[in-house]
């Protein structure tokens, strides 16, 4: 998609957000940014949520290469569906990659749309999020993406999401995931498994969080580990109460992780 089309995306948010009326709910505003964790909090029955990744980029140098991906406009839509059921739709309005071969200086570039990405969150437990609260996620997502960017096939999984206070302040959060991906050479698919592990703390109108991030990946070419160390600030401002704005760094701890990868996002609840 061309940078006016990113332009459309988040215009729309805003003009949403902009003339939506306020609405009276139980449940706290609770975003699915930021981190790399899914929580298992799920919207009031017909209340509907905007989450848009403004700008993310991750950095990767050793080697002798280097490469950096950054994408704008990462969009996710959720609707509640019930009292315990949302939907959510998800996609990446465009991605560039650019990898570099430092000693010879030959490079090459890809960029475009990400794949859409569509998933149910069932809460068995508390659904707004208060006290301990789990829920499963099952997701699927659909090979709509460019060349290089998309998968290039129908792929799925499973996520755990579970949140535990651990008293008044400060909060556990876990998200085991398992999932179906597509093989490097593209002649089936394999598992992959991970996940994120956060503890987080409010401090009035502003939450701070650490986690730790895994992934492993069982493709057949090599199996591949990869881990972070995350940060993660959020605001809600106190004159719009449905509206969050976030930051997060991601520390990669091995070199089959980024090195670093920065995000900047908002979500806006109506």
């Amino acid at each position: 998609m061309a940078k006016a089309g990113i332009v459309s995306v988040a215009g729309l948010v805003w003009l949403l957000a902009s003339t939506a009326h306020a609405q009276d709910t139980g449940r706290d505003f609770c975003a699915d940014r930021p981190g790399k964790g899914s929580p298992p909090c799920v919207l009031d029955a017909g209340r509907f949520q905007a989450e848009l990744g403004l700008a993310d980029r991750a950095w990767t140098r050793g080697g002798g290469t280097s490469s950096d991906d950054t994408s704008f406009g990462t969009l996710e839509l959720r609707l509640g569906l019930s009292d315990r059921v949302e939907g959510q739709l998800s996609w990446n309005a465009y991605e560039r990659i650019h990898d570099k071969d430092r000693a010879s200086g030959a490079s090459a570039t890809a960029d475009g749309v990400g794949d859409l990405g569509v998933a149910l969150r069932w809460s068995l437990k508390n659904p707004g999020g208060d006290g301990v609260s789990v829920a499963l996620q099952p997701f699927v997502t659909a090979p709509v993406g460019s060349d290089q960017i998309g998968d290039g096939t129908w792929l799925g999984g499973l996520i755990l999401p579970v949140s535990l206070p651990l008293n008044a302040d400060w909060s556990l959060a876990l998200s085991p995931e398992v999932d179906v991906r597509a093989d490097a050479d593209g002649s089936g698919r394999h598992a992959g498994f991970g996940g994120a592990v956060g503890i987080g703390r409010s401090f009035g109108p502003v939450a701070l969080g650490v986690e730790l991030w895994a992934d492993r990946d069982e493709d057949p070419s090599g199996h591949v580990t990869s881990a972070s160390f995350d940060l993660t600030a959020a605001w809600t401002p106190p004159a719009l109460k449905d509206v969050q704005l976030d930051a997060s760094a991601y520390v990669g701890l091995n070199h089959d992780t980024p090195d670093l990868e920065l995000a900047v996002g908002v979500a806006k609840r109506f």
